[in-house]
């Protein structure tokens, strides 16, 4: 049998109890707090009659709690299934229905009319503070599973539906087992900043059981905004290693720039990963120069736990691409239509011990996505010198008159121009060339630009078919639970006319 994340954490944190182990509202929990919180949350969940296969939802931000129910739950041989309790009631009903949880567990923050529909639908809810302890209840009767399931997490991918993504066990050591040999600036004794919500699979892996797995310590946060509390985690703790979204480091680099944050802030920082999303190239120029070091990027699905790629350290950092890719995937460059090709360009086809075995309860989802081992990422790349750059996910391809436009190529000019903060491109419906790039454009404080500008800007710069023919501006983007902008969103804005 492989091994299991609670015996290797288990073992790794009873040898010495009196190690850091977690940063949590201004103090410093140890090894030995850590693990008595997980036989707390075991003996209840036991008591309550959760038993192997079983899954337990979370709905709770960052916090020890996390950690504990977590441990608790592989002990007893079962799986956790964090959920972000603001994606609405439409999408948690779905997810809810796929998973069939023993009991969802919520914080004691949550609103009211979230736990009423809830239990409304049939589902036993449990409320509880974020450290503890985990009040006495009875779950539900459900159908188990496989015990080698670890994490359950939800992801609507780009289609808006439900999917689950199981993770093992043996999926989740192998990427923390490969990040820590990959990433040689890590080292014992680093802590990370746990702010990225624990729904999201960078979050959870990198931030909380990386550190668990090896002898480092994590600064818990329950969520990045409002910063204040991040910022004081980060230097307080204080954070040497910042795995964070762009988001995240705009905020940061941005408060920098401003001057409202002073860099003494990340005296201790040694190292800055983004990942989640591309990273703008001007913040790779604010961290050079408020920080006098840059933020390497990597890459990262979901379905496979979740990192795929990462820039191993400064020294042979390249700023544009997501680094080589771990030792354990194999890859293949496949054509749309899925035939493999011999060029440097296609979408990325991934093999290895991080990669999922399937969706849960979907196998016609699976059959999809899955050709025998190989997996298909959506995305597509291109791999130069062993540097993997991501040109576009599959399904954001803009094609104008049979011609490929990649939204990030257009958005890299558009954010060069002085008035522009953010820019999104889509595409839009064309009779005449199938589609055409829309932008979505929010402007700088307080600049002036017009849609004549910022096209005659695009057209000194780029091919005609890749030049924007509409342009929309807009105050903000919709986003989701983790800031990623939706793109999806903004497609069905031009289909509707917006």
């Amino acid at each position: 049998m492989s091994e299991r994340l609670e015996k290797v954490i288990g073992e790794r944190l009873s040898k010495d109890k009196n190690t850091r182990c977690y940063w949590w509202d201004g103090n410093w929990h140890s090894a030995g707090d850590c693990l008595a919180l997980a036989d707390d949350c075991e003996r209840t969940l036991k008591e309550a009659g959760f038993t192997e296969g079983q899954r337990l939802v979370v709905m709770m931000k960052n916090s020890p709690m996390i950690v504990g129910l977590s441990l608790a739950c592989w002990r007893l041989k079962g799986a956790i299934c964090p959920l972000n309790a603001a994606a609405g009631m439409d999408s948690l009903t779905g997810t809810l229905k796929l998973i069939d949880p023993f009991a969802v567990v919520l914080s004691n923050s949550i609103k009211k009319e979230t736990r009423e529909a809830l239990e409304a639908q049939g589902y036993l809810c449990v409320t509880c503070p974020p450290d503890g302890p985990l009040p006495a209840f009875k779950g539900r009767a459900t159908v188990p599973e496989s015990s080698e399931m670890a994490v359950i997490f939800a992801t609507s991918g780009t289609t808006g539906l439900p999917k689950a993504v199981p993770l093992t066990h043996s999926n989740l050591l192998d990427n923390c087992n490969r990040v820590w040999k990959a990433v040689t600036p890590l080292e014992e004794g680093d802590v990370f900043l746990n702010v990225l919500p624990n729904f999201h699979s960078f979050g959870y892996t990198a931030a909380t059981i990386l550190p668990l797995v090896k002898r480092m310590g994590q600064a818990i946060v329950p969520g990045f905004l409002p910063p204040q509390a991040a910022i004081k985690a980060i230097a307080e703790a204080p954070v040497t290693v910042l795995f964070a979204v762009p988001t995240i480091f705009a905020y940061l680099f941005g408060a920098l720039d401003k001057g409202s944050l002073p860099k003494e802030t990340f005296a201790h920082v040694k190292l800055m990963i983004s990942g989640g999303d591309r990273l703008p190239p001007n913040l790779h120029d604010l961290a050079i120069k408020h920080l006098g070091m840059d933020v390497v990027e990597g890459y990262g699905i979901t379905e496979t736990s979740p990192i795929v790629a990462v820039n191993r350290n400064y020294e042979t950092h390249r700023a544009g691409t997501v680094g080589p890719l771990l030792e354990g995937y194999e890859y293949q460059l496949r054509t749309r239509e899925g035939e493999i090709t011999d060029g440097n360009e296609g979408v990325l086809w991934l093999k290895g011990p991080s990669v999922t075995p399937g969706y849960f309860r979907a196998p016609e989802l699976t059959a999809k996505r899955f050709d025998g081992p190989w997996f298909n990422s959506g995305d597509y790349v291109r791999m130069e010198d062993g540097y993997l750059s991501i040109l576009d996910r599959v399904t954001d391809i803009i094609i104008v008159g049979g011609f490929n436009v990649y939204p990030q190529e257009v958005e890299r000019i558009l954010v060069s121009h002085p008035a522009v903060r953010t820019a999104i491109v889509v595409g839009e419906p064309s009779p005449s060339t199938g589609e055409i790039p829309k932008a979505f454009i929010q402007k700088q404080d307080g600049a002036e630009v017009t849609e004549r500008d910022l096209i005659r800007f695009c057209k000194e710069r780029l091919a005609h078919f890749k030049v924007p023919r509409d342009i929309e501006f807009v105050d903000e983007f919709p986003v989701s639970g983790t800031g990623k902008i939706l793109r999806r969103v903004l497609r069905e804005w031009t289909h509707k006319g917006h």
